[in-house]
């Protein structure tokens, strides 16, 4: 359906202004305010596809995101993440060494005295040191004797169920042979307390052990290494008192949500009935706060004033806080506060009907949400697909991380021993071929996975096409839910008898209609939003990269550019929001929509200004009272400082306090910003639909008002007939 502009009665030309130049006619056009359809009831049904081109677009490039993650598939290998891997580079716990879920070092020490920690979790806690898959980790402290270095592996460890040497090593070895070659552990600590398994796989001592005495290296260096190392990589005991609270107090955390969901349908739901009361409440704690930040104000610069304290006496200073000192400072601050108390009070003087205006819409929102309660639930679906997105990424970047081929190369515990003077110490060999040299311990070892291949030299480029992608696919389910949610709630506005003319299913309707026919356009301003969002991660890692050069010019520069893309980022969301809005109402294209939601706007310009701020006030009170009332519930109950509540409903015994505290109070602010996200929508929708209204109508018994009878009273205007009379008429 094609919309029709019409000018204002007093911006109406005659012939003479009409044959003067096209250019000021057309800049006079834009702003003409949008004409009487008398066939108009609200989302039109016959639409036809938008940018049909980005819709193909965005199609070819999710076969391609989808191609990537086959590539990722076929040569990703996250298992390595997974899994410890031992020596030969085998996976414990898989295959052949299903049996054999951890993985023991034969010598800590010889990564945790000379490396670095940090390395060592970088390359997969890999030690130059033998590593052999094991069924279970030792659970005494054993370290092998002079009298049995004469006997045979058979007696030493296969007899006594210590059976941690590498595999295949004859029982009829000597032992001292076996601990020259590193075929065998020459000492075992315990790293097994009870019955919990060991950490992230692998046996790790514990501090709480008895250290046997060890060759060459003191007990008090073990202690202090087998400390760092468990500082640093090993987060077990925390994680399983972590899991058991969450296994004790999940059903109170549910509770907990399920509160929180209920205050914030509360909420909402009566703002129709005291949305006027509390935003005038809201001013005029604003106006309070101001009024004693300029009392406190006037009382420091006023005791600073007496004493003689002034900016001339301290000069320029690189210290701030020693600005608190002179009067200056005070008189500034109080000067400021205000100009900003004087602002707000002509506002609430001269703005006092708009101000109006945007409670009665608000509660018209209220009202939206009660006769549509599905679209309260729609944030799961969002939700949902969000999760997918993010999580087809996470597993993409995962298989790309771990792509391409082992490596194996020969190692030896010491390469100066005689006999290794021969060996090429770190070359590519083959750990199915047995290793016959006069090196002692010489071993094919794992190194690493080869950078070389197909996949792997184009990993940087599918990893930013995995992050596009991400990026796109995530705004594309914003914008679908925002699109959908506008098409629900104008289909609210646009019913003249409610709830009698409000269509059946507005929702699915909603849905439907955008996916059908609207897919390119959400694409083509979720791709405009995606650009934007990359260059800033862009800036924010070349911002991270030159943090060390102090370059003062360099950093100023950098943060202009970040600070314009963010303003960027904040104009193209609020575009892309009343966009889809139109979209919705109308059906045309992104950027018809994106024009004519903006002169809309730019007509209106202080009615939205506002609308946005009383409505972004009042939506902040609703988060701080449904997220502060849970976080105050969940303190008083999960601390045992509620009594008399009875057996069933006493607070669980907990390691950590302020785990379930934290989640309830972050489930909340998730529940509440899901409910008023909605909320929000409602209202703009509303909003554009109100303006849409005043334009297009005027009251009469031919072009009646949609909106409601409230602001109908607050403009002073009213209908003289319904839709449709004239008709009947003949």
């Amino acid at each position: 359906m094609t919309e029709h502009r019409i000018p204002r009665p007093n911006q109406r030309r005659d012939s003479g202004e009409r044959s003067q130049g096209g250019g000021r006619r057309r800049r006079a056009l834009r702003w003409k305010p949008a004409k009487y359809d008398p066939s108009f009831r609200g989302p039109i049904r016959n639409r036809s596809c938008t940018d049909i081109i980005c819709c193909l677009l965005f199609f070819l490039f999710i076969l391609g995101y989808i191609a990537v993650g086959i590539l990722a598939w076929v040569y990703g290998d996250p298992k390595q993440v997974l899994y410890p891997r031992n020596s030969t580079g085998a996976y414990c716990g898989i295959g052949e060494n299903k049996e054999k879920p951890y993985l023991l070092y034969f010598n800590i020490f010889s990564c945790v005295l000379n490396t670095n920690i940090i390395a060592i979790a970088q390359n997969g806690l890999s030690c130059p040191t033998p590593q052999v898959c094991v069924s279970s980790c030792p659970e005494v402290s054993w370290t092998v004797q002079q009298s049995q270095l004469s006997q045979t592996v058979e007696q030493v460890f296969y007899a006594a169920n210590r059976k941690f040497c590498l595999p295949g090593v004859p029982g009829n070895m000597q032992v001292l042979q076996s601990l020259q070659q590193e075929l065998c552990p020459s000492f075992l600590l315990p790293s097994t307390p009870g019955s919990l398994p060991p950490a992230l796989g692998r046996c790790f001592p514990w501090t709480n052990s008895t250290v046997p005495e060890l060759p060459g290296i003191s007990n008090t260096s073990i202690s202090q290494s087998i400390s760092g190392l468990l500082n640093s990589l090993n987060a077990r005991d925390i994680s399983v008192k972590i899991f058991e609270d969450f296994a004790r107090s999940w059903y109170w955390i549910l509770a907990a949500l399920g509160v929180a969901l209920v205050l914030s349908l509360l909420f909402i739901l009566l703002l129709r009935l005291v949305a006027g009361p509390l935003v005038f409440v809201l001013i005029i704690g604003v106006l309070g706060v101001l009024a004693y930040g300029i009392y406190h104000c006037w009382e420091e610069y006023r005791m600073l004033r007496d004493e003689g304290a002034s900016i001339s006496q301290l000069g320029f200073t690189t210290n701030f806080s020693a600005y608190r000192n002179v009067q200056e400072t005070w008189l500034a601050a109080l000067i400021i506060l205000a100009v900003l108390e004087g602002i707000l009070l002509l506002m609430l003087i001269f703005l006092r009907q708009r101000i109006c205006i945007a409670i009665a819409l608000l509660k018209e929102a209220s009202r939206a949400v009660g006769y549509i309660m599905s679209t309260m639930f729609y944030p799961l679906v969002t939700f949902a697909l969000l999760l997918v997105c993010i999580a087809y990424w996470a597993i993409i970047a995962l298989f790309l991380a771990t792509s391409g081929q082992p490596q194996y190369v020969f190692w030896a515990p010491n390469s100066n021993l005689s006999g290794c003077e021969k060996v090429s110490m770190n070359t590519s060999c083959n750990p199915m071929e047995q290793v016959n040299s006069s090196c002692p311990g010489l071993m094919c070892v794992f190194q690493g996975y080869r950078s070389t291949g197909l996949a792997q030299r184009s990993l940087f480029n599918l990893q930013i096409y995995a992050v596009l992608g991400l990026f796109w696919t995530i705004n594309w389910v914003l914008a679908l839910g925002q699109c959908v949610l506008a098409g629900a709630f104008a289909s609210f506005y646009w019913a003249f008898h409610k709830p009698r003319d409000i269509p059946t299913f507005p929702l699915g309707s909603a849905f439907l209609r955008t996916l059908r026919y609207h897919t390119g356009s959400l694409a083509f301003g979720a791709l405009i939003l995606t650009l934007v969002q990359i260059a800033r991660v862009i800036l924010e890692y070349i911002d991270h990269k030159l943090r060390g050069a102090q370059n003062p010019l360099t950093r100023c520069i950098l943060c202009c550019f970040k600070c314009c893309l963010w303003c960027l980022e904040k104009f193209i969301k609020f575009l892309n929001r009343n966009a889809y809005i139109m979209i919705a109402i109308y059906g045309k294209n992104f950027c018809v929509s994106a024009k004519n939601a903006f002169m809309l706007l730019m007509r209106n310009i202080i009615r939205v200004v506002v609308l946005d701020k009383v409505t972004d006030l009042l939506l902040f009170f609703g988060k701080l009272l449904v997220v502060g009332g849970v976080g105050v519930l969940s303190f008083f109950f999960f601390t045992g400082r509620i009594l008399g509540l009875g057996k069933n409903f006493e607070n669980p015994q907990l390691n950590y306090y302020w785990l379930p505290i934290m989640v309830s109070i972050l489930g909340a602010y998730l529940i509440a910003s899901g409910f008023f996200g909605v909320f929000g929508m409602c209202v703009d929708t509303l909003f554009l639909c109100f303006l849409e209204d005043l334009e297009r109508n005027d009251g009469s018994a031919d072009r009646p008002y949609y909106m409601s009878k409230s602001l109908l009273k607050i403009l002073g205007k009213k209908n003289k007939g319904t839709p449709g009379d004239k008709k009947r008429k003949k």
